[in-house]
């Protein structure tokens, strides 16, 4: 079963920040005959933030993040001033005491003095999610689709037809002049069929790209009070033990204290464990850390962005973790010239994989269609 084919002149792959951004900056310059397709049933894709229990059903600034947490506003210029243009909230990142360190599995924690990021790491009140809600609250809900995975790409002479594929097995198909790939380029290039088929060197690019956040897994544990602070610690970590391998401070003014940290297990060791299991030896090592206050957060949360369907592809489970540089954003030559160009964030040519490279590629995939 199908339906009705709508057309469009700007197709937008991808409800993530890129996406998001390049139908934002579209309104801004007037051109309002887009259409954007999400596979998720939310938009935000690999930014996730949740909101403190006691806040739920209603988002508010308790909110916390599962994904990407922090940007660089000194040398992210472009993302800083978006935030303030948005109006949000930013803090410096808390670092601000000693941090504690397991140096090998036989050996007891050892406290040593902390050091602060330079430059400046900072945050947003209620979350990266908030960067996400207030540009979704700018844009004609009209023109977003949220439950459909873009499936196949087919290039004809007048248009391009994009066949998406509901959780129902429902297809959709629309025609579009231009295509903006807002995922990651190996999952673009793994999960979307084109025809005809890409450059070969242009394909083998974004299949070798490394997917940021994919081979990644998050513990959150939120608190009444950032107890931690007492003892004068900074909240952060660093372990040879494990599961942990990084820890750091997620505390949020005027809400909740939290910490969160980044699993250093293989995601194929993940995959072999449950949920519980994998928050009760996060709680264990929080306990090792920073006392037994630890051992009971009013709330705990995980995510691990390995097993997520629509961020991680196979090649992605044993991928470093490095920031990979950028690939090829469009072909040069051939059929796919001038048709379709990659604005997730490991297409920017100074940010690939960071919050500001989302910013950076999406913008410069919107100036060349203006051009």
């Amino acid at each position: 079963m199908s339906d009705p084919i709508r057309s469009t002149r700007i197709a937008i792959v991808g409800g993530g920040l890129s996406g998001l951004y390049a139908a934002w900056l579209l309104e801004r310059r007037g051109l309002r005959d887009y259409l954007l397709i999400e596979a998720r049933g939310m938009l935000g894709g690999r930014i996730l933030s949740v909101d403190a229990p006691e806040c739920r059903p209603a988002p508010t600034d308790d909110r916390f993040d599962l994904g990407p947490t922090w940007f660089w506003p000194d040398h992210q210029r472009a993302l800083h001033e978006l935030v303030a243009h948005l109006g949000l909230r930013r803090f410096e990142q808390y670092e601000t005491g000693d941090m504690m360190v397991e140096p090998a599995p036989d050996r007891p924690p050892v406290r040593m003095r902390g050091y602060a990021s330079s430059p400046a790491s900072f945050r947003l009140v209620g979350g990266m999610g908030a960067l996400v809600e207030r540009l979704r609250r700018e844009l004609d809900p009209a023109r977003i689709v949220t439950g459909q995975a873009v499936r196949r790409l087919g290039l004809a002479s007048s248009h391009i037809a994009l066949h998406s594929e509901e959780a129902d097995g429902c297809v959709a198909t629309l025609h579009a002049d231009q295509v903006l790939l807002a995922v990651p380029p190996r999952l673009a290039e793994q999960a979307i069929a084109f025809t005809p088929t890409l450059p070969r060197a242009l394909a083998e690019s974004w299949r070798q790209t490394a997917t940021w956040m994919a081979p990644h897994a998050k513990y959150l544990a939120l608190y009444e009070a950032p107890f931690w602070r007492e003892q004068g610690l900074s909240g952060e970590g660093r372990s040879a033990c494990g599961p942990m391998g990084e820890i750091h401070d997620a505390s949020m003014p005027g809400g909740s204290a939290a910490l969160f940290g980044f699993l250093g297990m293989p995601a194929a060791t993940r995959r072999g464990m449950t949920d519980q299991a994998l928050r009760s030896l996060c709680r264990a090592q929080l306990v090792r850390l920073f006392g037994p206050r630890a051992a009971t957060p009013k709330a705990e949360f995980f995510k691990d962005w390995a097993q997520d369907p629509y961020t991680a592809t196979a090649a992605d489970q044993l991928a470093p973790d490095t920031h990979a540089a950028a690939p090829w954003s469009c072909a040069a030559d051939g059929p796919w010239r001038g048709r379709l160009s990659g604005i997730a964030s490991e297409w920017s040519p100074h940010f690939p994989g960071y919050v500001a490279g989302a910013i950076e590629a999406a913008s410069l995939a919107v100036q060349a269609l203006q051009g």
